[in-house]
C-alpha cells in the first residue's frame, strides 16, 4: 500500500511564490520589450514635428525679401513630405496710390521672381502654385495667405540689399516671424555668415 504524500500550501509561501512569477513575468516582458533610447525618441519627435510642420509650404517674395536662395530647399521639403508648395510674391502699394495701383516695374520683377521658383519646382517634380498680392502691408499679406491657405511654414529669405545694404534681417522678416500663427523658417545666405563671427577673430585670419 502505497502513502499518498500531503502537501501544505501556507499563505506566507503562496505570497512569495506569486512574487517570484510575476518578477519573472516582468523580466521576460522587459527583454522582449526593451525600451526606446534617448535617441529614438529623439528621432521619433522630430520625424513627428517634420509631418506636424511641413503639411503646407509658403514662400514669400517681396521687393524687399530675397527668399530665390531658399526655393531649392523649399522644393526638397515639398517633394518629400508631400506638401503643397506655394510661392507668393507681395507688391507693397504706398498709400499715395490707390490699392490696386499699375506697378509695371515691381509687376514684372514679381512675374521674374515667381517664374524663377517655378522652374526650381519643376526641376525637383514639384507641383507649384503662383500668386501676386498687391498690399499696402507685405507682413499682413504674408500672415492672411498663410491664415487663407492654412499654411504650416512660411519660408523667408534675406532681406535684399538696398534699403538695407549688408542687412540679412529687416522688420518685416521679424514682424512675419513674430506674429505668424504657424512655423517660420528663415533663411540667410552664407555671405552674411561674417555677422555672426566676432571681429577681432575675422580681423586676425586677414592675411598680413
Amino acid at each position: 500500500m502505497i502513502a499518498q504524500g500531503v502537501v501544505h500550501v501556507t499563505i506566507t509561501g503562496a505570497i512569495i511564490a506569486v512574487i517570484v512569477a510575476g518578477t519573472v513575468g516582468a523580466t521576460l516582458w522587459w527583454m522582449l520589450h526593451p525600451p526606446r533610447s534617448y535617441v529614438q525618441k529623439i528621432a521619433e519627435e522630430a520625424e513627428s514635428e517634420l509631418e506636424r510642420m511641413v503639411g503646407s509650404l509658403i514662400v514669400a517674395f517681396s521687393p524687399e525679401i530675397d527668399s530665390s536662395h531658399m526655393m531649392a530647399l523649399a522644393a526638397k521639403l515639398a517633394r518629400g513630405e508631400r506638401s503643397e508648395l506655394l510661392a507668393l510674391y507681395v507688391v507693397e502699394v504706398p498709400y499715395t496710390l490707390p490699392p490696386d495701383a499699375e506697378m509695371p516695374f515691381e509687376e514684372r520683377a514679381a512675374l521674374d521672381a515667381l517664374g524663377a521658383a517655378e522652374t526650381i519646382a519643376n526641376k525637383s517634380n514639384v507641383a507649384i502654385r503662383t500668386e501676386i498680392v498687391k498690399a499696402r502691408s507685405t507682413k499682413q499679406a504674408v500672415l492672411d495667405v498663410a491664415k487663407r491657405e492654412k499654411a504650416n511654414l512660411i519660408i523667408l529669405g534675406s532681406f535684399r540689399e538696398g534699403k538695407y545694404s549688408g542687412a540679412p534681417l529687416g522688420r518685416t522678416i521679424e514682424e512675419i516671424a513674430a506674429d505668424a500663427k504657424c512655423d517660420v523658417l528663415i533663411g540667410v545666405e552664407g555671405k552674411h555668415g561674417t555677422l555672426l563671427i566676432d571681429e577681432s577673430v575675422q580681423s586676425s585670419s586677414q592675411p598680413v
